[in-house]
């Protein structure tokens, strides 16, 4: 099957819901007209308005029926238009979804799945273009998981729904169509908590996620003569540390791109981490590539706030030159 992101998600959710009628999907206007993006197109029809519904325009309330459900048999799957209307719900994500295996020591879980696409790149409003992954990130018990190609949207989406703990699962809708390619037809899964190597080298290792993927494979394409490795994290937590950690060993080198701001931004916990457990094999200082300290802004000023090649292409060259 060919795929676009936007393709691999539905078929996903056609899947898992075909193989298993305790899944429910609800969020706002995700029944009748399919999703803003488009995303469960076609679901109502084939499951019936008893597993697919619309909810009214609350977040904590969709967040938090996710949170009732889960406890009591379902496989709750809800969607928030928006990541950047995500905040809402944050209190139930923290207080409740991520930490009632905890307080119940086992007796309940909340198998659950929050989709939302987040990032910017589309000329969206206000609150529609946010890259929060990092806060998310910071909550135990919460899987934080971002795929960036069709065949990991499908597969990673599939885990997601059959973990027995709450998924947050972010969507880089920047790159929701704009690539294809080949996925298996029905039933497979990508596991969560295990980054990709997306390309081998021996220089230096670029460490990137989502929409910014692209465009860090994009600038390592455009150096000459320097053998990048580039890790695609595809879950921020749990974080595979391992995987990061063995390749900067390697290379002795490391640059981290996320178009979320950067003060308290993801990079952070990575140089952190890397500094924690490979310090010593660093040749040169860990460049940070990301966007910055401002709201997203509206419209053709993103092109100024989003990693780009050129700028991505500059930290490589300066780490690698030091």
């Amino acid at each position: 099957m060919n795929a676009t992101i936007i393709d691999a998600i539905n078929d996903a959710l056609h899947t898992e819901m075909r193989n298993d009628d305790r899944t429910l999907v609800f969020g706002q206007d995700v029944a009748e007209s399919g999703g803003v993006f488009r995303a469960t197109d076609g679901l109502l029809a084939a499951f019936g308005s008893d597993r697919v519904l619309d909810t009214p325009l609350s977040e904590i309330a969709i967040v938090g029926s996710a949170v009732g459900l889960a406890t009591h048999g379902f496989r709750p799957i809800a969607e928030i238009q928006f990541s950047g209307f995500l905040p809402p719900a944050f209190d139930q994500l923290v207080t409740n979804a991520s930490r009632i295996r905890w307080r119940t020591r086992g007796e309940l879980t909340a198998p659950m799945v929050v989709r939302t696409p987040y990032g910017a790149g589309v000329r969206a409003l206000e609150h529609h273009s946010e890259s929060l992954e990092g806060a998310y990130g910071h909550v135990p018990g919460l899987t934080v998981a971002i795929p960036s190609t069709p065949h990991d949207a499908k597969g990673m989406l599939i885990s997601a729904i059959r973990d027995p703990d709450p998924v947050l699962f972010m969507e880089p809708k920047h790159v929701y169509r704009s690539l294809r390619e080949d996925i298996p037809e029905g039933d497979y899964t990508e596991p969560l908590g295990e980054a990709a190597i997306r390309r081998e080298g021996e220089d230096v290792t670029v460490v990137s996620w989502g929409a910014m993927m692209h465009k860090t494979l994009e600038a390592v394409d455009n150096l000459d003569g320097v053998d990048a490795e580039v890790i695609d994290l595809r879950t921020i937590s749990p974080l595979d540390r391992e995987t990061v950690t063995e390749s900067v060993r390697k290379t002795g080198r490391c640059v981290v791109v996320h178009e979320a701001a950067k003060t308290g931004g993801f990079a952070g916990e990575l140089v952190a981490t890397i500094n924690d457990e490979v310090l010593l094999y660093l040749e040169a200082p860990i460049e940070r590539v990301t966007g910055f300290d401002i709201p997203v802004p509206l419209l053709s000023m993103e092109d100024y706030y989003v990693p780009h090649p050129p700028r991505i292409e500059e930290a490589i060259t300066k780490t690698v030159s030091y």
